[in-house]
């Protein structure tokens, strides 16, 4: 049985770990005033690199676009009201199902999932050290609002892994709850951190084993918030 005393530690190190993670990529303090970011990044899928564009906005609000063969796709988007995507067999847009909104909904990230985590109902916890990759790693596991599978409520967490030098994120691991995959793992890898003004992104990553560079990273860009609506019929 773990003592109060072991779990008094055992949180303070947590955010002890957060906090300096926060401290490395924002030394500024400027994530908590931005307004909206864009990434333009290329994606290394079967041979080919698809250019691919996200937005997110300060409400939660999000647009992940590629470039297909000469043609504009959105693979994601949502305008705080509704989460849409278009479907590769149609090229039509669909709205995803009532579940999966409410989901998105209840976890709204921008601009970061640890900045103010406590504020947003969300808990870290520090599960000791882990080496991955070759890398010494602190494993922290954020936990987040719980989500609904098939209508049953379910813990939602993921598991960060932050080196032990840099205090930057290099791994992240969650559990896929829905669709084809469902159970499995989603692991995403982090890497060549580089500062716009004033904060740290990671400029190369790697998501389901696809190679994803980032480009360039915008922040507070002009936006129409018309492009991450549902389209009128």
């Amino acid at each position: 049985m773990i003592s109060t005393s072991s779990v008094y530690v055992y949180g303070q190190t947590a955010d002890e770990i957060v906090n300096k993670y926060l401290e490395t990529v924002d030394p500024g303090k400027k994530l908590g005033k931005l307004e909206a970011v864009k990434m333009e990044m290329t994606a290394k899928s079967q041979g080919m690199e698809i250019p691919v564009t996200m937005f997110n906005a300060k409400n939660g609000e999000m647009l992940l676009k590629l470039n297909f063969q000469g043609k504009e796709i959105t693979q994601m988007a949502f305008d705080g009201k509704d989460m849409w995507s278009t479907n590769f067999m149609t090229m039509k847009p669909e709205k995803a199902d009532a579940e999966t909104t409410e989901n998105m909904k209840q976890n709204v990230d921008f601009p970061d999932g640890f900045l103010n985590y406590k504020a947003k109902g969300y808990k870290v916890e520090y599960l000791g050290k882990e080496t991955k990759d070759g890398t010494e790693t602190f494993k922290i596991k954020l936990t987040k609002k719980p989500i609904k599978v098939e209508g049953k409520p379910q813990e939602n967490f993921s598991f960060y892994y932050f080196d032990t030098d840099s205090y930057l994120p290099i791994v992240t691991e969650s559990e896929i709850h829905s669709g084809p995959m469902k159970g499995q793992k989603s692991v995403s890898k982090m890497s060549d951190y580089q500062e716009v003004d004033g904060i740290y992104f990671p400029f190369s990553m790697q998501m389901m084993g696809q190679e994803i560079k980032v480009n360039k990273v915008t922040l507070n860009p002009t936006i129409d918030k018309n492009m991450f609506a549902f389209p009128a019929p």
